[in-house]
């Protein structure tokens, strides 16, 4: 075999004679370099993708570790959020039996009203419990905050209607208290006895029976005399017979009056509250001796005071 080499520099050419043995050999040669530079590439090919590889896979673990600790914190925010909701959820179940016990003290204090003051029980009604109620649970359930809403707004609606009811009830109360206060009741005098009734009896000045309109308390001079009734004062002074008197309007009604006082001490226009001190007892006017006369007047007319005395002391 002949291989002919042409050089670029000249145009002289040159021959190598190569027989067939050497031929082969030199195709091997050249077919072994060129596999071994195939081999090599490959192989450098393989390392780098596997390098390439184990970055990625380094990558992703970093970031797995990454998401794990979200998601760990994630769990742990969750965690906290569930016992705080749960802890709230058991305050406001203190809260709401606070509220329930509270009502059911306003029930029975309701109750106790009506009877002290005689009222019917279908005027007001405190008999009804509180809201309660829900869905039956199992041990360690969450109560759910929609039920803890309902039965709150039943317990405003039943507080509501509680607290109307005690509204009116108070008003009918304060003016039942205004009306027994306005009531003439009980002794003119703290200490003082009974000296003359309500009546006929012998006139102690001219020795006739006559007509005596009220009842006489006597006592010490100078002992105060007592309002038997809230009310107006309506007259102060000097007047024939009665000396020095007070005289209160209490309404629907009712007129009192107190005689023979040492000192009056109240003025007219003044407003007088049940067991006020109006005078200073005395013996001033047509008297011998130191009381008080006490008049109670109704519809213009003279009653006898001393069942207004003995409605207090029998009571």
């Amino acid at each position: 075999m002949d291989i002919i080499i042409l050089p670029t520099a000249s145009k002289s050419r040159n021959c190598i004679h190569l027989g067939t043995r050497a031929f082969f050999v030199c195709l091997f040669l050249i077919l072994t370099l060129l596999l071994l530079t195939v081999y090599g590439a490959y192989r450098f090919g393989i390392r780098t993708q596997f390098t390439v590889q184990q970055e990625s896979l380094a990558q992703m673990q970093i970031l797995t570790k990454e998401w794990q600790t979200r998601l760990a914190q994630q769990q742990a925010m969750l965690a906290a959020t569930t016992k705080q909701a749960e802890e709230g959820l058991g305050v406001l179940a203190q809260r709401l039996g606070y509220l329930q016990a509270n009502v059911i003290r306003l029930n029975a204090l309701g109750q106790r009203l009506i009877v002290y003051a005689d009222l019917e029980q279908g005027e007001f009604d405190f008999t009804h419990p509180p809201a309660m109620g829900g869905p039956e649970s199992r041990i360690g359930d969450i109560p759910k905050l929609s039920d803890f809403l309902a039965t709150m707004g039943q317990l405003a609606q039943e507080i509501t209607d509680r607290q109307q009811q005690l509204r009116l009830l108070e008003t009918m109360l304060l003016e039942w208290d205004m009306q027994q206060a306005a009531l003439p009741a009980g002794r003119p005098l703290h200490q003082g006895w009974l000296s003359s009734r309500y009546g006929y009896r012998t006139d102690p000045f001219n020795g006739r029976r006559e007509f005596h309109s009220g009842v006489d308390f006597a006592g010490k001079a100078g002992t105060k005399v007592l309002a038997v009734a809230a009310g107006v004062v309506t007259w102060v002074g000097k007047r024939s017979g009665y000396g020095r008197m007070v005289e209160i309007n209490h309404g629907n009604g009712y007129v009192t009056r107190y005689a023979h006082n040492r000192k009056n001490l109240v003025q007219v226009g003044e407003h007088i509250v049940k067991g006020q001190a109006i005078a200073l007892l005395g013996s001033s006017g047509r008297s011998t001796g130191p009381h008080v006369h006490l008049e109670v007047l109704y519809g213009g007319r003279t009653v006898d005071p001393l069942q207004f005395v003995r409605a207090v002391e029998d009571s």
